[in-house]
């Protein structure tokens, strides 16, 4: 007599009036069962793109201990989306013995015909999903061609009102007065050739105003500066777009120097860089532009030659540099003689500083600091067994949460109309951010974790301080230190080990 236990696994991504709940798949499940005995396994708040589950993986585990005779779910879909991953799971099946039951669509691996039926629904459903996520790439770039507004931070100056465009409800641009002046303001300034970023932002600062309820920084006034959004295109407009290699959707004759544009990134482009034009799709919009072609083109040329970003460079006067923060704004200091400054206050004197800090005085007391951290590190290593670190933990949940959320709102587009797909651009773009955010912030903690080869080699070079260059010292830094927050010319280290 087999006396491994039958596993009804349920799953629901989020909560929704039109999804079913878990107590409601279990349900169907026991009438399967006709009343017999079994172990319940629920993962609430969590995809089917992947297994990486709680309850799924103890269900894994206590498969793979020889408990289980058979696994029962309302539908195949609540154990995976994903082909490979079912796939895996049949052979983990089959190698342990253990039958798969679907209550609704009636498959019983038990049979052949039950597991080759099984493959042909994993096979459309994936390819459900998959046509699905094609299609909102289509809708977005079709909508964008049209001259809709595809969402995103309304840009400074602007509203939006609501429009009718080709029988769809979307949003138009409409300018703020009092806000125009101060673009225009920044155009006329810019336009001058002695005139820097710098001078416009500390200018800016003088007058007391503020762009997006903050203080204006160098970085804002150049996305401002290349924004097409503002221009009133003419001819002049379409042939510098159609110079830098973008596709422009709409025809020269109707350039007529009233519209605004809307610059979207093209199909396929993976990155969108200030200075990068080819490959990117500019479109008339709907609303009026404020800024004149010629003064619009003038500021969008001298930007083009005065880059933002430039490349990484060796540092030359101090190991600290990139650590060091202001403790007030939270920007970097900038090493300048002999001295830290803070950025922002050197940009526009919009923060107090981070009082005066000798760079020799700085770097005395972080090395001090650094070879007392290490040989802290080694005590606790060498008696204490490593634990998980709660914030990436903390973090995988909320990314596998978001994963959720993006995969409801594609689930959501089957046959919706055009509004909803519009508004699920929007929101699963949000999304999108914050996953890249979560993932840079699992990446970072990732690098922190400090190899015995490593140790080895930052032990030698703190050893040999006073013989060492200033890119080992980096290396060092980089090591150790997340950042160092100075205000007051106090030191507050944030540590990575």
């Amino acid at each position: 007599m087999d006396n491994r236990i039958t596993a009804v696994y349920g799953r629901q991504s989020v909560d929704k009036k039109d999804s079913i709940s878990i107590e409601s798949q279990l349900e169907f499940c026991r009438h399967e069962l006709r009343g017999g005995s079994f172990r319940e396994y629920t993962d609430k708040g969590f995809s089917g793109k992947n297994t990486d589950r709680p309850k799924f993986q103890e269900l894994i585990r206590d498969i793979r201990a020889g408990l289980v005779q058979r696994v029962v779910v309302y539908k195949l879909d609540r154990i995976s989306r994903s082909i490979l991953d079912f796939a895996n799971m049949m052979e983990l099946f089959q190698e342990y013995d253990v039958e798969f039951i679907s209550s609704t669509e009636k498959f019983d691996t038990s049979t052949p015909m039950g597991r080759a039926m099984l493959n042909i629904c994993i096979v459309f459903a994936q390819l459900e999903r998959e046509t699905i996520q094609k299609r909102v790439t289509d809708a977005y770039h079709s909508r964008s061609r049209k001259g809709f507004r595809m969402g995103g931070r309304i840009p400074y100056g602007f509203d939006t009102e609501p429009i009718v465009m080709d029988g769809v409800k979307t949003k138009q641009l409409v300018s703020k007065p009092a806000d125009i002046k101060h673009i225009k303001l920044l155009y006329e300034m810019y336009a001058q050739p002695e005139v820097s970023l710098g001078d416009i932002a500390r200018r800016f600062t003088e007058l007391g105003i503020q762009m997006y309820s903050g203080a204006v920084s160098r970085l804002t006034l150049t996305k401002m500066l290349r924004n097409p959004v503002y221009v009133q295109a003419d001819m002049d407009v379409y042939e510098f777009f159609k110079s830098q290699g973008t596709t422009i959707v709409n025809d020269v004759a109707d350039f007529t120097g009233v519209h605004g544009c809307y610059l979207y990134q093209g199909r396929g482009m993976e990155t969108r860089a200030l200075d990068t034009l080819a490959g990117m799709t500019l479109v008339l919009a709907p609303h009026e532009g404020v800024i004149p072609s010629d003064l619009w083109l003038t500021c969008r040329r001298k930007s083009l030659a005065n880059k933002v970003y430039q490349p990484a460079r060796k540092a030359s006067k101090t190991w600290l540099v990139g650590k060091v923060k202001c403790g007030n704004c939270g920007y970097a200091l900038v090493a300048t003689n002999a001295y830290f400054g803070c950025k922002k206050r050197m940009d526009s004197k919009s923060c107090e500083g981070a009082g005066t800090l000798k760079i020799s005085d700085a770097e005395a007391l972080i090395y001090q600091e650094m070879a007392q951290k290490l040989r802290q590190f080694h005590i606790l290593h060498s008696s204490e067994k490593a634990v998980a670190n709660p914030k990436v933990t903390a973090l995988k949940v909320e990314f596998a949460q978001v994963e959720a959320e993006i995969e409801q709102l594609l689930a959501s587009l089957m046959g919706a109309s055009d509004v909803l797909i519009s508004y699920a651009n929007v929101k699963i773009q949000e999304l999108d951010t914050r996953k890249q955010e979560i993932s840079n912030q699992l990446a970072d903690y990732a690098t922190q974790e400090v190899s015995p080869e490593q140790l080895v080699r930052i032990s030698e070079l703190l050893d040999n301080w006073g013989d060492a260059g200033i890119e080992d010292k980096r290396v060092v830094a980089d090591s150790l230190l997340n950042k160092i927050m100075v205000a007051d010319s106090h030191m507050d280290i944030q540590w990575k080990i």
